[in-house]
């Protein structure tokens, strides 16, 4: 008995899937702002990119809810975390559209930074704070919490398990700052997995890969802090061996080179996506010109979006909003 149960934790739980969910990446010019809308017309944004810049993000933004999903309100606003990159452009977007609930990590640990005070004042009484294991309810769809405020999941979701790779870590210092409070999730429907964990910083990738990959394998994955530097973790991104990975990077911040090539060395990779052209990359360190949304500098750019959607029949097709490229791929 005790050996089925043991068994029984290690096998992979298959959810009912939705005949339909979109996850859209929106251009905010290296900060982020990803949406999913679920069959149902259920919506969750995490993020909303800089404030001001004469409402560039948010018109981007509203664009993408109101003209491409056909959405007038949002269920859920996620804050991964209080830099002006990711929630500066929230308060402007609230006065603009009706949103249900503001998820966040908790309080911010720069609180002198004008991001926080101004999404405080924004929220009002319907902020929520998560912790690892918290879901938001949707149809068809589980969103479960795996990081916020520096914590992550106690135990291995089903398929996750003992990771080879974490012997070659190397400790970065430590990181006290919102990124490292970041709130990262995994979406799943059926056997599709999404993972987006804002700009969690290496340290704490490191915890929910090692000594145990804690999300197991995926299909999509939202490249972590937008490729700055080197931080995407090997050991956490080659241990869930996603098929697809899409970069929220602009011209000149993020796809650092070490970050670049650790998304092209990860195994089963079939096909990496950026938001933008890396204006300092060359062309090894560069997605195919195809599956890229935008090739020049952010003055007169038309910020285009990346979209993967869910099929009903096992496959996800992920579609480019500069040039029509559709590429589909199939669920693992």
């Amino acid at each position: 008995m005790r050996l089925f149960f043991a068994l029984a934790l290690l096998l992979p739980v298959v959810l009912p899937a939705a005949d339909s969910l979109d996850v859209y990446w929106i251009d905010v010019e290296g900060g982020a702002s990803t949406l999913v809308v679920t069959q149902s017309g259920q919506s969750v944004l995490m993020d909303a990119g800089y404030a001001g810049l004469k409402g560039r993000d948010l018109n981007r933004i509203l664009h993408v809810i109101r003209d491409e999903a056909d959405l007038d309100r949002l269920d859920y606003f996620l804050t991964s975390h209080f830099h002006g990159d990711h929630v500066g452009g929230l308060p402007a977007l609230a006065e603009k559209i009706e949103i249900g609930q503001f998820i966040d990590h908790g309080d911010s640990v720069q609180p002198d930074q004008d991001a926080w005070k101004n999404y405080l004042a924004a929220v009002g009484d319907r902020r929520r704070t998560v912790a690892p294991g918290d879901e938001l309810e949707l149809d068809g769809v589980d969103l479960t919490i795996v990081a916020s405020h520096s914590e992550t999941l106690p135990t291995p979701l089903p398929g996750g398990g003992p990771n080879s790779l974490c012997n070659n870590f190397q400790v970065h210092p430590e990181d006290k700052g919102e990124n490292g409070k970041s709130l990262g999730y995994i979406l799943r429907s059926g056997n599709f997995e999404f993972v987006n964990l804002g700009d969690l910083s290496w340290n704490f990738q490191y915890q929910l890969a090692c000594p145990t990959n804690l999300l197991g394998k995926v299909d999509l994955f939202q490249a972590t802090h937008h490729g700055v530097r080197d931080d995407v973790l090997p050991q956490q991104m080659w241990a869930m061996e996603p098929t697809v990975a899409v970069m929220n990077n602009g011209p000149t911040k993020g796809a650092g080179a070490e970050a670049v090539k650790t998304v092209l060395a990860s195994p089963g990779l079939a096909d990496f996506w950026q938001l933008h052209r890396a204006v300092n990359n060359g062309d090894e360190l560069q997605a195919d010109r195809r599956l890229v949304a935008n090739l020049g500098p952010t003055d007169g750019c038309d910020g285009h979006w990346i979209r993967a959607r869910l099929n009903g029949d096992g496959t996800y097709t992920l579609l480019n909003g500069r040039n029509g490229f559709t590429k589909t791929y199939r669920v693992k």
